[in-house]
């Protein structure tokens, strides 16, 4: 089975660094067969014959780069479905629109996760769906962004934010 780990808060602004050929080199010494990264966001795709555990990652991660790193793992059929879920039309254009998944870590993967993100943009759409949470605005409404208002917040200590592109992307690497 394939799986996808998304780790959240690494090699962002220069903090948290974890290099990615190292990462990948990491899930081999845990014994994952077929391990690849994508970008440098911490998305590793990899196979696995039994279910891996996100605490022996997480317990790794932390004994090899000296911080806790949160991980979610999805398995092939969760990612293609929140891929398959984002609308066709959605991008993540500089210009016209923002798309991002807002993947939900187990305590806030529920549909009423939508309720505590209280919608404030207008033409800001988002959508629940099981491990996600699927945001598109337009980018002249991207400052009054609702995921931006739960920066800082218990719920943002629940997620990991990719954009529709590696969402998409990571669907593929899983078929």
């Amino acid at each position: 089975m394939k799986y996808v780990a998304l780790l959240r808060g690494i090699n962002v602004g220069g903090n948290r660094r974890v290099p990615m050929s190292d990462l990948r080199d990491l899930f081999e010494g845990l014994g994952f067969q077929d391990v690849t990264t994508y970008i440098n966001s911490g998305n590793v795709v990899f196979s696995s014959e039994t279910v891996p555990r996100t605490e022996q990652i997480a317990a790794t991660t932390q004994a090899r780069y000296g911080f806790a790193i949160d991980v979610l793992i999805l398995n092939a059929d969760e990612v293609r479905a929140i891929a398959d879920a984002i609308p066709p039309e959605w991008t993540n254009d500089r210009q016209t629109e923002k798309s991002d998944v807002i993947y939900l870590f187990d305590e806030a993967n529920r549909p009423d996760t939508l309720d505590a993100i209280n919608r404030h943009a207008p033409s800001e759409t988002l959508r629940y769906i099981n491990h996600a949470i699927l945001a598109n605005i337009s980018r002249e409404h991207q400052s009054r962004s609702s995921i931006l208002k739960i920066v800082g917040t218990p719920l943002y200590a629940q997620v990991t934010i990719r954009n529709v592109n590696t969402a998409r992307r990571l669907a593929e690497l899983v078929s």
